[in-house]
C-alpha cells in the first residue's frame, strides 16, 4: 500500500469532515472541516492495514484531523465547488427519464453516492433514487425541504 501524499505537502479536502466521536469537545456529527479547505500533511499511517490515513493540519481552522486518502487531492489541483457531497440527501428538481421511461419523478428524494467534478459540462452526481442510480447534472437537483421537528 503506497501513500499518495508526503509530509508537509499541501492537500485539499474533497468532502466535509464531521466528528465521528474521536474529536474531543464537539458533538458527534458536528462539522470539523469544510470541503475545499487546504491543510498540510503531518503524518501518514494506516487503519485496519488497508486504508492510508493522513494526519492533516488545517492551519486556517486550528484543527488537526485524520483524513482518508480518498478525501484528499493535491492543493494545487483544480478545485470545483459543488452544492452537494457524498451521502447527502437531494431531491429531483425535474422528472428524470431515460428513453421516455420515468425513473425519478420531480420531488423524489435520493442520496448522492459520488460527486463528479472533472466533467467538461459542470458538476454531476451519481444519485441513488428508489430503484435506480442515475448520473444527474447539478442543475437538476435541490436540497430536500427542511423537516419540522415534531412537537413533544
Amino acid at each position: 500500500m503506497e501513500q499518495r501524499f508526503d509530509f508537509g505537502e499541501a492537500v485539499r479536502l474533497t468532502r466535509n469532515v464531521r466528528n465521528d466521536g474521536t474529536f474531543p469537545g464537539l458533538e458527534i456529527g458536528n462539522l470539523l472541516i469544510k470541503r475545499g479547505s487546504v491543510g498540510y500533511v503531518m503524518n501518514v499511517g494506516t487503519f485496519l492495514q488497508d486504508q492510508v490515513i493522513y494526519t492533516v493540519n488545517f492551519l486556517d481552522h486550528g484543527r488537526v484531523v485524520g483524513c482518508r486518502e480518498e478525501e484528499l487531492q493535491p492543493a494545487d489541483e483544480t478545485w470545483v465547488e459543488s452544492l452537494f457531497e457524498t451521502r447527502e440527501k437531494v431531491v429531483a428538481r425535474y422528472t428524470l427519464a431515460v428513453n421516455g421511461e420515468v425513473l425519478a419523478a420531480a420531488g423524489t428524494e435520493g442520496e448522492v453516492f459520488k460527486v463528479l467534478r472533472d466533467l467538461a459540462d459542470g458538476v454531476q452526481y451519481h444519485v441513488r433514487f428508489p430503484g435506480h442510480t442515475l448520473q444527474v447534472p447539478e442543475s437538476c437537483l435541490e436540497s430536500p425541504p427542511k423537516r419540522e421537528e415534531a412537537d413533544v
